[in-house]
């Protein structure tokens, strides 16, 4: 058994196919199938079903995928520890948050650590399902999403296949805004039913704020497809339909009078650090939840938990 077949193995299982699994490595597919088989040759069982639909783990294949992500951590720590280097954490995060939540939640891991901000290395990626995945993988030791309600995945995005843990950092408000023309526009205490003939504006469908629109304002206003919150916000304030964004990206539009805040309040969403609980006792890890929730944040509007130490729950 050896750590390049174990590491070929996760990337099979984490990409779902040979194919994408060599993309992803920078191997030929031929590389990556020998890998695998000379694995299972070493144990003497199959690790996966060969599907037209590409590779399934077989029950062994499942209990390997565990002792696959202890073995490349232990060999990472040796290695760290032999050569001493320090360990880096690695932290994925949704492209939404990276640039304005992250630099914080770095400074208060800095303040902790002293030089810790330069040992964590930072990954952004605009899906969700793609850093669940690496978490669960153990690609990731940690990502930064965007959730809300007791549970992973209350907002409306599919529950991951292994339990995880996960702490609140902070809340996210949100504003529900339209150009100054709109007839709602300075209305005071709008109700759902009064956006039954508005468009809103949304982004693919398993993007965080258009899931946080479907719980939050119904299916009464028609959907509109424009692109990521920058293009959103810009079709908004040409009129175009209504929007439910981040306060941060539309604060300043409001602030000059290009949009209007509707007078519809809508809950937080939460800025959510999702983590494997079993590996927890990797260096470092718990230094960063516990530097996410240094400063105690309470939502105004009484959503959500309060976070003072990381107060944390399992998916199951």
């Amino acid at each position: 058994m050896e750590l390049r077949q174990l590491r070929v193995f996760e990337a099979v299982v984490r990409h779902g196919t040979v194919t994408d699994a060599a993309v992803a490595l920078g191997l030929a597919p031929s590389s990556v199938s020998a890998r695998v088989r000379a694995l299972e040759e070493s144990l003497g069982v199959p690790l996966f079903d060969r599907t037209v639909r590409g590779m399934r783990l077989t029950p062994s294949g499942e209990r390997m995928l565990t002792w696959s992500r202890r073995l490349l951590d232990a060999a990472d720590q040796a290695r760290r520890e032999v050569v001493g280097t320090a360990s880096a954490l690695r932290l994925g995060a949704l492209e939404t948050i990276a640039a304005t939540h992250v630099p914080r939640v770095l400074a208060r891991l800095s303040e902790a650590r002293g030089r810790g901000a330069d040992r964590v290395e930072v990954r952004s990626s605009a899906s969700r399902d793609e850093l669940l995945a690496d978490v669960v993988g153990g690609t990731l030791d940690a990502a930064l999403l965007l959730d809300t309600g007791g549970a992973l995945g209350d907002l409306g995005f599919p529950q991951p296949e292994a339990p995880l843990t996960f702490l609140d950092v902070e809340p996210v408000p949100l504003s529900l805004v339209a150009a100054p023309g709109n007839p709602l526009a300075g209305r005071a205490g709008l109700t759902r039913a009064d956006l039954r003939d508005q468009s809103l504006l949304v982004n693919v469908e398993k993007c965080s704020f258009r899931l946080a629109a479907d719980r939050f304002l119904g299916p009464g206003p028609a959907r509109v497809r424009a692109g990521g919150v920058p293009v959103v916000r810009a079709w908004a304030e040409q009129g175009l339909g209504i929007a439910l964004l981040p306060a941060f990206a539309v604060a300043e539009a409001v602030g000059r009078g290009a949009l209007a805040e509707l007078d519809l309040p809508v809950p937080d969403i939460s800025l959510r650090l999702v983590w494997r609980s079993d590996r927890e006792s990797l260096p470092g890890l718990r230094e960063l939840l516990y530097a996410c929730a240094a400063t105690p944040v309470t939502p105004p509007n009484g959503l959500g938990r309060a976070v003072s130490t990381p107060s944390v729950a399992t998916n199951s």
